[in-house]
C-alpha cells in the first residue's frame, strides 16, 4: 500500500520515523513518502519536504509567514494528488494538517490522524473537523480517550511511542564515563539546558536560562542544540558564559544529567522518562502569549503534569521565567533539594500510566489492519 505521511516538527519526525519502521514491518509492500525530517528519511520514507521549511509557531511568526504557508499547502495537495496514496497519515501539526485533512477527504482519500493535536487544551471547536474529515484518530495519551468520547469519536489508547524511543535509546547507551569522555566533559555533575527547536523559542528562553549558570559553580552546564538551527544563534546568546554547547546529543545529555532546564514540549516527557528532575519554562512573544492566556483551557502546559493531572514539575511561564525563579527551582530539584525525591517517585507513577513499550508497532499494525479490512483495500 502507498502511504503519505505529514509531520511538520521535530517531535513529529521522531514519532513518524518509528511509525515508518513499524509500517514497513506490518506491510511488506509499503511505499511511504513523507513531509518530515532526517529521521523519517533514515527510516526508509521518501522525503518530499523537510520540516525546517514548515515549522512555524506563534501568532506573530505565523502572520509573517502566511505566504510561505499557503504555498506549502498548495504544493502538498499537488504531491498528494500526484502520488495517489491509499492513506494519508497526519502527525500533530494541526494548523496545516487539518487543512490537508479537509482537502484529502473531499478528494476521496482515506485520512488517519496519528498523535492528536492539543484540542483539549485550547480549541475544542476543531474537533468537529476531525469528526468530519478524519477516518481514524490514533491517540498517544491516556486522558485523550475520555476527551474524544465526548464527541463520539472512537479512539483507543495503544501506549505512547516516546516510551519505545526511550527504551531503545537506553538499551544502547554507553556508561556515564564513556559519554562524558566522548563529549569531552569533565567529571562534575551535569545540568542540561534544552531551549527548544525553533529560533524564536531559543531567542526568548535561552537568555534567561543562561543567567543561572554562575549560581552553581560546582556543576557543568551543557546546552543541547538541534541541527535545524544555526550554531551562531546559540553562540550569540551564550557569549562568554561557562556553558558547553553540544549539538544533537539530547538523549546522551539527559542520560547523564542531574537535572534539566527544559522548554515546554515533548522534551519534558523525555526528561521524565529518563528520570531527570526538571524545571519547565516557556516564554513567547507578547501577542502569542496574550492569545494563549485567552484560549488555553487546561491547568498545565507540560506533558508530565497533564498526564498526571497534578503539578509534578514546576512550570515557569512568560515573565516568571527569570533568574530568581530559575535559581530557586533548580536548587529544589538538584541533589539535596526539597522537590527531587518526590518528583522522581512521581515519574515512576507516570511510567505506569503510560504503559509498556511497543506503541508504535501496535499502532502501525492497527492501521494496516484497518486499511485491509472490509471497508479498506
Amino acid at each position: 500500500m502507498k502511504y503519505f505521511i505529514i509531520a511538520g516538527e521535530q517531535s513529529g519526525d521522531l514519532h513518524g520515523s518509528n511509525l515508518v519502521k513499524e509500517l514497513f514491518a506490518s506491510d511488506k509492500d509499503a511505499d511511504i513518502v513523507c513531509w518530515g525530517g532526517d529521521l523519517m528519511e533514515a527510516a526508509g520514507a521518501r522525503l518530499l519536504m523537510h520540516y525546517r521549511k514548515t515549522a512555524f509557531m506563534g501568532f506573530t511568526v505565523i502572520l509573517k509567514n502566511l505566504g510561505t504557508i499557503s504555498r506549502n499547502l498548495s504544493l502538498c495537495k499537488q504531491q498528494i494528488t500526484g502520488n495517489n496514496p491509499d492513506v494519508i497519515i497526519l502527525i500533530d501539526y494541526p494548523g496545516f494538517n487539518l487543512r490537508i485533512a479537509e482537502f484529502a477527504k473531499k478528494s476521496g482519500f482515506r485520512v488517519f490522524y496519528y498523535i492528536s493535536p492539543k484540542f483539549w487544551a485550547w480549541n475544542e471547536g476543531r474537533v468537529r473537523k476531525v469528526k468530519k474529515y478524519v477516518d481514524r484518530m490514533y491517540i498517544i495519551f491516556p486522558f485523550e480517550t475520555e476527551f474524544y468520547s465526548k464527541y463520539d469519536i472512537p479512539v483507543k489508547y495503544q501506549g505512547n511511542p516516546l516510551v519505545d524511543e526511550i527504551e531503545r535509546r537506553k538499551a544502547s547507551m554507553p556508561s556515564r564515563e564513556e559519554i562524558l569522555q566522548s563529549l569531552r566533559l569533565d567529571g562534575r555533575p551535569v545540568v542540561v539546558m534544552l531551549a527548544g527547536s525553533r529560533k524564536h523559542e531559543v531567542e526568548s528562553i535561552l537568555p534567561q536560562m543562561v543567567k543561572v549558570v554562575r549560581h552553581f559553580p560546582d556543576y557543568q552546564f551543557v546546552l543541547a542544540g538541534v541541527k535545524n538551527l544555526p550554531e551562531e544563534l546559540y553562540h550569540k546568546i551564550l557569549h562568554k558564559e561557562p556553558v558547553t554547547f553540544i549539538k544533537e546529543k539530547t538523549y546522551e545529555l539527559l542520560y547523564i544529567a542531574e537535572a534539566a532546564l527544559v522548554k515546554s514540549g515533548t522534551t519534558t516527557l523525555e526528561a521524565a522518562l529518563l528520570g531527570v528532575p526538571q524545571v519547565v519554562c516557556y516564554k513567547g512573544d507578547f501577542f502569542s502569549m496574550l492569545i494563549s492566556w485567552m484560549v488555553i483551557k487546561v491547568k498545565y502546559i507540560s506533558l508530565v503534569n497533564l498526564i498526571m493531572n497534578s503539578e509534578v514539575v514546576k512550570e515557569l511561564l512568560q515573565y516568571k521565567v527569570n533568574e530568581k525563579n530559575l535559581v530557586k527551582e533548580l536548587k529544589s530539584v538538584l541533589p539535596g533539594g526539597n522537590k527531587r525525591d518526590r518528583m522522581i517517585a512521581d515519574y515512576a507513577l507516570l511510567c505506569e500510566k503510560l504503559g509498556p513499550a511497543g506503541a508504535s508497532g501496535r499502532t502501525a499494525a492497527e492501521m494496516v489492519k484497518e486499511l485491509k479490512g472490509p471497508l479498506g483495500i
